[in-house]
């Protein structure tokens, strides 16, 4: 069993390997092997997992660190991918070049996510493309690489038989925190939701087989914001662009997006919303109490990223771990969990991006949606939803015909397709505007996208 991880220099590979290593027996994992087309970063990411798999865990997993295709994908079993196109120097583009025309300043919704996505798209069919080369037939792409509704509609579209399945993560940490307010276990929560990817909605939580959406909503009322009790004793040091450790989703400026549940559900309490409706539906008031000189990108880069490669240099002059320095937990276990799924056909229940299909009835046919699915040797089995209510499907379209315009117009070099999913984009406020940002976008990507004529 070969586990190969794309993007190995990623911040969070040190967490996947660590989630992966302590699955070894479910999984039967051999051989992990990273690869990264940055030599620099990869290696000194390979320092840190030798460690995790040899000294901390003694796994007897091979660890193979490789910046060749061939030898990255060569009989894989699993390929967890996890790129991030132009590193956070671009995702601070992103991020300011909307806010310097006053639209929302965001990694994967809005103008920021788009461009984001023209970056992921050809590279992440490259993958496809090795690995069907060089990968075993029965092999699954999982796939973490944002931003995850772009990508996974550009596969669709361009490599529809690809055996791939697009996930993410931000579910999974909201019901973390949803566990921690309510002070149940999380695993013992069973949830229903819908939407796009980072758009969507909860419509029931269970616990034990009781319904806790009316405790949930009642908390959230009389806290005004969906954040643990013991979360919002030090609100200086939760705000604080230089704390870290614990939730990475509950630190610096994501106490806005957790006070924003609160303010959506006080107008439209029936669902929960994904923190990520906040940018779609309080664009204004986000734009506001954003800081366009200093992103969440920044807040990354000065606590994450420094803190992960300043641990790596410190056991390399020392020999001394601080193990605090990586990220292990839900975004690790989700991605593990999902191959131990597929391999062992055990039919848990995800949350996994696939073609609708009609499982939303009045959605169209091939809309890539989020909805929880049933995950065996053969892939997803989705869960049938009822037809969704005029609100949150009037959003939903309009945010997939944005990315769906937006795809295309990658695809076919299209200028006026691109500019037709900025302008459609709910984050942006006039066709002027959007012809703005899009063509600063252009000048900051020249070197990521294809050319638009």
């Amino acid at each position: 069993m070969i586990i190969t991880i794309v993007g190995g220099g990623s911040t969070f590979t040190p967490g996947i390997v660590k989630s992966i290593a302590l699955r070894k027996d479910e999984l039967e994992v051999d051989e992990i092997r990273l690869f990264d087309i940055d030599r620099e970063r990869q290696d000194k990411l390979g320092v840190l997992v030798k460690w995790i798999l040899e000294e901390d865990l003694k796994s007897g997993i091979k660890l193979t660190v490789t910046y060749d295709e061939k030898e990255a994908y060569t009989d894989a079993d699993f390929i967890f991918a996890q790129m991030r196109v132009g590193k956070y120097a671009m995702r601070e583009q992103d991020e300011k070049i909307p806010l310097k025309h006053g639209c929302v300043g965001q990694e994967t919704c809005g103008c920021g996510g788009m461009a984001y996505g023209m970056r992921t798209i050809f590279p992440m069919i490259k993958v496809i493309d090795d690995v069907e080369k060089y990968a075993k037939p029965t092999y699954w792409i999982l796939n973490y690489s944002n931003p995850a509704s772009i990508v996974s509609e550009a596969c669709r579209k361009l490599r529809p038989n690809a055996r791939i399945i697009n996930i993410c993560d931000m579910p999974i940490a909201i019901i973390d925190v949803v566990a921690a307010a309510l002070e149940v276990n999380k695993k013992d929560l069973v949830y229903d939701y819908y939407g796009l990817n980072h758009f969507g909605w909860f419509t029931s939580i269970e616990y034990k087989g009781e319904d806790v959406m009316p405790k949930l909503r009642d908390y959230i009322m009389e806290q005004e914001i969906l954040l643990p009790a013991a979360y919002l004793k030090d609100k200086q040091a939760l705000t604080s662009s230089g704390s870290s450790g614990g939730n990475r989703h509950t630190k610096g400026s994501w106490y806005y997006v957790w006070k924003g549940v609160y303010e959506i559900m006080q107008n439209f309490p029936e669902t929960l919303p994904n923190t990520y409706l906040n940018y779609y539906l309080q664009q204004k008031e986000f734009v506001e109490h954003s800081d366009p000189t200093h992103t969440r990108a920044n807040e990354v880069m000065e606590t994450r990223e420094k803190n992960l490669f300043d641990g790596i240099d410190r056991y390399l002059a020392t020999g001394e771990i601080d193990e605090s320095v990586f990220y292990a937990g839900s975004h690790g276990d989700w991605i593990a969990d999902l191959a131990i799924a597929l391999k062992n056909d055990t039919k848990a229940r995800f949350l996994v991006i696939t073609e609708n299909r009609g499982a939303i009835p009045n959605m169209p046919y091939d809309a890539m949606v989020e909805v929880p699915a049933y995950i065996g040797k053969k892939g997803p089995e989705v869960i049938a939803q009822n037809e969704i209510p005029l609100f949150q499907q009037g959003l939903m379209m309009q945010q997939l015909n944005s990315e769906k315009l937006l795809v295309e117009g990658c695809i076919e070099g299209s200028y006026e397709k691109v500019l037709q999913a900025f302008t459609l984009n709910k984050t942006v406020p006039s066709m002027k505007v959007a012809k703005e940002i899009l063509d600063d976008m252009i000048e900051a990507n020249k070197e990521y996208w294809p050319e638009l004529k």
